[in-house]
């Protein structure tokens, strides 16, 4: 797709060049100085009379009328030397614009989108990955228009810069976008075309294509290998359950394993707790955690960190049926602990206790588990905002370096000795899944971390950033993906311990600063 270019950017034959605009004196300078007097000064007028602007993320096109060989010019304000998340949603602004022009192949400057914050190799990482982002388009089922579509199948992209990493950088890119558009179309797609057994058949079609090591439980192994809250969720419903895993090894020893966990529920209907029919209408999207750690696998099987990577999902709807389980029944999960269900619309809590069970029987060190998860983190934080829970403080700093580094803006909620009591309130079980609306979304975490004991995990809650109701500058209304590229650096980045105390015993960096 991307073509690195160092010839003239505007001497290209292209219909159209992306550049970027960042605040400047009334008088261009430097190579936008020399397309300015290809154009007769024009673009001197244009700026001065407003037409074009460098406000942050305004859009101006210009047509050149066969002065140059470039048909059109797109300008995008990037503001007063703005950072990287500014900049991209405003490439990403630039990139739709382009894309609603029709045409196969467009150029951009990336040299103009540097600044004193981005470097030419940011510059290349922001605008691939914000065109991949920007431009996705789930299709639906609509029929089809007998007009043809348009696809970009080239981009060429200038700079003058000498760097050999740029390919690099403009391919990771295009990783995290990819991956981040693979889970947006798995929670688009309805759950009668997206069942448990096609979630597991997605993720053998994954390790197929990116050499991981898959293994999928089906309902006999599940019986015998006692995970009784997945089965439990899973009785009301015709179709059979999967415990679906997948391994990266990217280390010799299968060693300080980063353990992902997502919740896969293809379809809530609350069970015996049903929801309202309002509360039915988008539960096709209860597996936005499977979604989420699918595409960061996706994104690791692409770029191939040296690290070791185990994502476990319980996959099965929810339904309701004469064999359906009940409030007040009790549940033994795969770790031996009794679960009273106090409410049957608590299900995902129940799925993810033997997912996490099993991620540490696979040896992982670490778990971050990713749900769509509770209404109540909607009430608590809004719609942009993920919960988190943590019962391990460096392994959420490093979580939380990541959602900043990927602009995906988590919170964390308080876990205290009073959380975890409550969880363990019933008077006939171990725990129960339910213990009452106050607090709600931090006593769904505290029900998993009950699972996680005393293996450093974190919790996230993504049951409002899932979705959006309206089309943004990344991407349209619908899945969002969020998470793919928070869980894909997190793993990128993550340093074990060991490799931690090595550093700090070198003398390169202090154990504050990792």
């Amino acid at each position: 797709m991307f073509t690195l270019k160092k010839e003239d950017p505007f001497a290209s034959s292209q219909e159209c060049m992306l550049i970027g605009l960042y605040d400047q004196p009334e008088k261009f300078s430097g190579k936008l100085k020399t397309l300015d007097d290809a154009l007769n000064g024009e673009l001197t007028k244009l700026v001065k009379s407003g037409d074009i602007s460098a406000k942050h993320e305004a859009i101006s096109l210009v047509h050149t009328f066969g002065k140059i060989g470039i048909k059109r010019l797109l300008f995008v304000g990037l503001g007063k030397g703005k950072a990287g998340d500014d900049v991209k949603t405003a490439i990403g602004q630039a990139c739709k614009k382009i894309r609603g022009l029709r045409i196969d192949s467009f150029a951009i400057d990336l040299d103009t989108f540097t600044s004193q914050k981005i470097s030419v190799n940011e510059a290349a990482l922001i605008f691939s990955e914000a065109y991949q982002l920007s431009t996705y388009d789930f299709s639906g089922y609509k029929q089809k228009s007998n007009e043809p579509e348009m696809e970009i199948n080239t981009i060429d992209v200038y700079t003058d810069e000498s760097s050999s990493e740029i390919e690099s950088f403009l391919q990771v890119g295009r990783a995290y976008g990819e991956g981040t558009n693979s889970a947006r179309t798995l929670v688009n797609t309805p759950g009668n075309l997206l069942k448990a057994a096609d979630l597991a058949a997605y993720a053998k079609e994954l390790a197929h294509s990116y050499a991981l090591e898959v293994e999928i439980l089906e309902k006999e192994e599940i019986e015998q290998l006692g995970m009784g809250g997945l089965l439990a969720v899973n009785q009301g419903s015709v179709d059979p359950p999967y415990m679906i895993v997948l391994k990266y090894q990217g280390k010799k020893e299968w060693e300080d394993v980063i353990g992902l966990v997502g919740k896969g529920i293809t379809f809530d209907t609350g069970g015996y707790s049903l929801k309202t029919k309002d509360g039915l209408v988008g539960m096709k999207t209860d597996m936005g955690g499977a979604a989420a750690v699918l595409g960061a696998m996706e994104v690791i099987g692409k770029l191939r960190p040296e690290q070791n990577v185990v994502v476990v999902i319980p996959a099965t709807d929810n339904m309701i049926s004469g064999n359906a389980m009940k409030p007040d029944d009790v549940i033994t999960s795969m770790n031996g602990k009794t679960i009273e269900v106090l409410n049957t619309d608590a299900e995902g809590r129940l799925v993810l206790a033997d997912a996490m069970t099993y991620a540490k029987q696979h040896g992982a060190n670490y778990l971050i588990d990713v749900a769509t998860l509770t209404g109540g983190v909607i009430v608590a934080l809004g719609l942009d905002k993920t919960g988190a829970l943590t019962n391990h403080e460096d392994l959420f700093e490093e979580v939380l370096l990541a959602s900043q580094e990927a602009g995906e803006f988590i919170w964390r909620l308080p876990y205290t000795e009073k959380d975890k009591k409550r969880v363990r309130s019933s008077a006939i079980a171990d725990l129960n899944n339910s213990p009452g609306r106050e607090g709600h979304a931090i006593m769904g975490g505290a029900f998993i971390g009950e699972f996680a004991e005393n293996t450093p995990w974190v919790h996230l809650d993504i049951a409002g950033t899932a979705t959006t109701k309206t089309a943004h500058a990344l991407g349209p209304a619908g899945a969002t993906g969020v998470m793919v590229r928070t869980l894909a650096l997190f793993v990128e980045n993550h340093r074990s311990e060991k490799e931690i105390e090595n550093i700090v015993k070198n003398g390169d960096i202090t154990k504050k600063t990792k």
